[in-house]
């Protein structure tokens, strides 16, 4: 794996670099070729929580986890814990489906059996419906408020994209806009 880490507000230690790549190092029995993922792992410092970013690209997926503890060794555990039951569950859709071809990129036989608890698969609880209307990002905002939800789906009246509005983490909005205009 080739490995990026980076610190905001707090300096990147040898030790703390050591630290990351080793127990990354656990991930790549994950992989077929590990010389062509990349991953990224960003430590930052909010008053006294510590934050751990860790992302993992591959071709077709993308892996995220991000944890914030007391401890930025802790940090580091749970959120290549939270990689780990990632890979598990795509173990299990990639296993289920016909068009995911994850196989391709994944040592499937390597990721660990689902717990029983865990064997249940997902399903799609209810699916919605609706017209999209063009709007403002602060008629969106509006809205999503309104309805008491944390994103809404909304066709931006500029630019005649689908896009979503979100509430994040840290506070503020945050936009999710499609490549490709509606024709």
């Amino acid at each position: 794996m080739k490995y990026q880490i980076f610190g905001k507000n707090i300096e990147i230690t040898d030790a703390i670099s050591s630290t990351v790549q080793k127990k990354l190092a656990r991930m790549d029995k994950y992989f077929k070729d590990t010389d062509n993922i990349n991953c990224r792992v960003v430590c930052s410092v909010h008053s006294s929580i510590q934050k751990v970013e860790a992302t993992i690209f591959l071709p077709k997926v993308t892996l995220r986890a991000e944890v914030r503890d007391k401890d930025l060794y802790n940090a580091i555990d749970k959120a290549i814990d939270k990689l780990e039951d990632q890979m598990r569950k795509l173990k299990t859709r990639a296993s289920n489906s016909r068009t995911i071809k994850l196989g391709e990129e994944l040592a499937l036989n390597t990721i660990r059996e689902l717990e029983e608890e865990e064997k249940e698969e997902e399903v799609v609880v209810r699916t919605k419906s609706y017209d999209l209307e063009p709007m403002s990002i602060d008629d969106a905002i509006t809205r999503m408020e309104a309805l008491g939800h944390t994103f809404f789906l909304y066709l931006d009246e500029d630019d005649h994209r689908i896009s979503v509005v979100y509430e994040r983490k840290d506070g503020g909005y945050g936009v999710i806009e499609a490549e490709n205009p509606i024709k």
